[in-house]
């Protein structure tokens, strides 16, 4: 046996103590609760029935898609028309959010 003593780190406290995860809330979706609503999920079944199972702008497969509309909702967009409902890879949609923001941003200012 040897007769070294384990050195004890005292100086270090934990940062986060216990978390309590039975009072933790999904955050929700949207505010409006519009992509969470029945009318939505029937267009987005419907769309998703009716199409290949690929992102529509650059053809991946095997990912979530995602409903975009063509035409945002903050722009006028039609939000129940399956017309301008596109099927976006996560990639395809958060550039293509970004671009439309931008340029809502720039004809805002």
């Amino acid at each position: 046996m040897s007769s070294r003593k384990k050195a004890v780190l005292t100086c270090m406290r934990p940062l986060v103590g216990v978390l309590d995860t039975s009072i933790a809330k999904e955050p929700p979706k949207r505010a409006d609760g519009f992509y969470t609503s029945p009318e939505w999920r029937a267009l987005m079944a419907s769309i998703k029935r009716k199409r290949p199972h690929c992102c529509e702008q650059c053809g991946r497969t095997g990912t979530r898609l995602f409903g975009d509309h063509i035409q945002e909702l903050k722009d006028g967009g039609a939000p129940l028309d399956e017309n301008n409902v596109q099927l976006l890879c996560g990639s395809c949609h958060t550039a293509k959010t970004a671009r439309a923001r931008a340029e809502r941003y720039k004809q805002e200012y």
